[in-house]
């Protein structure tokens, strides 16, 4: 097993851990978690023995292949394919001496190995991985130096994932990741047969993939059974208890204290206090984490617009003379919230910059409302940002006609108190620098929000802050993400991006996870004449084609269902704001005091909301129900 004893390390004259120590069974698939800043990446390559702890061990079994997926991206010649065959070096050893030597005795050991190893499976296993992280076979045939950072890193991480190590050390392996290669990578995961440490902010697959947690908690490394849920509620808990006990003892050292205090000088009760103080003096301190300050923030609420905010109408979009996608018939109301599905590279972002005006609509009619406001983000922004400014003088030149008191209050909106605010950018963290870039984009009170990979590098309570304040949002939504669980808390509607145009997606995230595994295992069952001449064989084509039509049918039939299901839980939402609304103006002592006919307007518009949310109500669980009995 991998065993972490008393593991010390400083970081100048920060303590980073402090004798920490952790065991690690042969097998486990465990996650790593902690604040940022806590050492996550730091103890990956402390076990990885790229660092050396101050005091402590780390030990790894002997005969154990640690690897980390590369920081550096392969960017050479070499093809995809090559590039992760050759990450075994073993293998790639072995037959280049099988081609080379002489002695009989070691041609036969060399074949033995080779067989030993599975060597002439490697390159099946290799493309299957590769195409599991997004890469067809006529992708894996090119070069790595033609492929962006972003792929490049796919790349990195197939050539970890091929070498099978005993400890897997993976540090956000999803950050370059599109929706479709993390539920790849899930899968894998869940079925990797040996070692796994894992560093991930995607609590979707901290639930799915791993079977334990270990958290970096103050400089210790403490160990959890079951997934990131599992974990939340144990460590609640351990507060909880925790706190009980502090103000159990807290309770009973003001007891204590009380009769020192009264009694100590009384001859007849000086045994008695000094037995006393003795007590207290040996009680030992329970101390209660401090809870860090959760982070929230909130969009400024748009002016309401009518229907339709965006219309596309046989819309053609793409760059220059090249057309990504093309019959565009897709509309935007002010409720809605949308996530694009679809591989990287179908056109989600093309979709996206071409709602923005950012590009140019290449033929149709894209109609918008003449006061429509809209916030872009993109994650790459945050390398257009000036990190010799501070956020309050980034944010001015963003808002020029604005005072100081309002460039600051919109950034305190943002988490961006006073000292934040006048940091450079480029002492900011990650999580930071985003949300500065929603504090900028959202400076208008936008009415629609595209927001493209807004989670990236965030950490999980930042995740949930989005969360949070994308629901509290009254504007449109359309989001990109590879997060499953911010799309599941989100957004209502899904639309998917593929085969060269932008269609909704009759369905839930369930449903879009069992079309791509349909859609990969018709891939697997195709013969390798037919993958290797794209498919244009007369059987295959007409198997996938008959595939997708029974999926199209099959969700097409519960459609109507989902969508009841989906419509009556906005309107619930709706009527719970509105009956909110209502009630904060009922409660103002002020209205009493006017006027009778306003307060009996209000009463009245009261009742006909709980009127209308019972009926709501109902109808949701009927339409549950019925969408329950259908899918069992």
């Amino acid at each position: 097993m991998l065993q972490i004893n008393d593991l010390t390390y400083r970081i100048g004259a920060r303590v980073l851990f402090a004798r920490a120590t952790v065991s690690v069974g042969k097998g486990q698939r465990i996650g790593l978690v902690g604040p940022n800043g806590s050492g996550k990446t730091t103890l990956l390559r402390l076990i990885a023995g790229e660092l050396h702890a101050d005091e402590g061990t780390i030990s790894v079994p002997a005969r154990w292949r640690a690897a980390m997926v590369a920081q550096e991206a392969p960017g050479d010649a070499a093809s995809l394919l090559d590039t992760v065959l050759a990450a075994d070096r073993e293998r790639t050893a072995l037959l280049d001496e099988a081609e080379t030597a002489t002695d009989p005795q070691r041609i036969a050991e060399v074949h033995n190995r080779l067989a030993d190893i599975d060597a002439h499976a490697a390159p099946a296993r290799a493309a299957a991985i590769l195409s599991g992280l997004g890469f067809d076979e006529a992708a894996q045939a090119r070069p790595c130096s033609a492929l962006s950072g972003g792929m490049r890193m796919r790349v990195a991480l197939a050539a970890t994932l091929f070498r099978a190590p005993d400890l897997l050390l993976l540090d956000e392996p999803t950050n370059h990741l599109d929706l479709e290669a993390t539920m790849w990578l899930e899968g894998y995961l869940k079925s990797y047969p040996y070692t796994i440490l894992l560093v991930s902010h995607d609590k979707d697959l901290l639930n799915r993939a791993v079977e334990g947690i270990i958290h970096i908690d103050e400089g210790r490394l403490v160990a959890y059974r079951g997934n990131y849920d599992r974990f939340q509620e144990a460590r609640q808990l351990k507060l909880d208890q925790q706190s009980a006990l502090a103000a159990k003892q807290a309770e009973r050292r003001k007891h204590l204290q009380a009769f020192i205090d009264r009694f100590r000088y009384k001859a007849s009760k000086a045994r008695q206090a000094q037995s006393r103080i003795k007590e207290l003096e040996k009680m030992p301190a329970i101390v209660v984490p401090m809870e860090k300050q959760p982070v929230r923030f909130d969009f400024p609420q748009p002016d309401p617009l009518s229907p339709p905010l965006v219309a596309l109408e046989n819309g053609i979009a793409g760059y220059g003379e090249r057309p990504v996608l093309r019959n565009l018939n897709l509309r935007i109301d002010m409720d809605d919230r949308i996530a694009l599905l679809g591989a990287n590279g179908n056109g989600k972002s093309t979709l996206v910059k071409t709602l923005s005006g950012r590009l140019k609509l290449m033929d149709g009619k894209l109609r918008k409302s003449s006061r429509l406001r809209i916030g872009y983000f993109a994650q790459h922004q945050t390398d257009e940002l000036d990190t010799r400014l501070t956020a309050l003088d980034q944010a001015k030149l963003w808002m020029p006609m604005a005072t100081e008191e309002k460039v600051r209050s919109h950034l305190g909106r943002f988490g961006f108190a006073q000292t934040r605010a006048d940091t450079r950018i480029g002492s900011l963290s990650g999580g930071e620098k985003a949300r500065l870039l929603f504090a900028l984009m959202s400076r208008e009170a936008p009415q629609l929000l595209l927001l493209d990979e807004p989670t990236n590098h965030l950490d999980v309570d930042s995740r949930q802050a989005v969360v949070d304040a994308l629901n509290a949002y009254d504007g449109a939504v359309v989001l990109i993400t590879h997060d499953p669980n911010l799309i599941g808390l989100v957004a209502d509607r899904l639309w998917l991006v593929a085969d060269g145009t932008c269609m909704p997606f009759d369905g839930d995230l369930d449903d879009y996870r069992r079309l791509i595994m349909e859609q990969r295992r018709a891939e697997r069952a195709r013969s390798p004449r037919e993958r290797a001449d794209g498919g244009n064989g007369a059987a295959a084509p007409v198997n996938r084609k008959d595939q997708r039509r029974a999926s199209a049918d099959a969700r097409a039939a519960l459609a109507p269902l989902r969508r009841k299901v989906r419509d009556s839980e906005a309107l619930i939402e709706r009527l719970h704001r509105e009956k909110s609304a209502l009630e904060t103006r009922l409660a103002d002592p002020a209205l009493y005091a006017g006027a009778s006919d306003e307060l009996t307007g209000l009463q009245k518009s009261l009742g006909d909301i709980d009127r209308r949310l019972e009926e709501a109500e109902t109808a949701w669980l009927e339409a549950q129900e019925a969408l329950e009995q259908a899918t069992a």
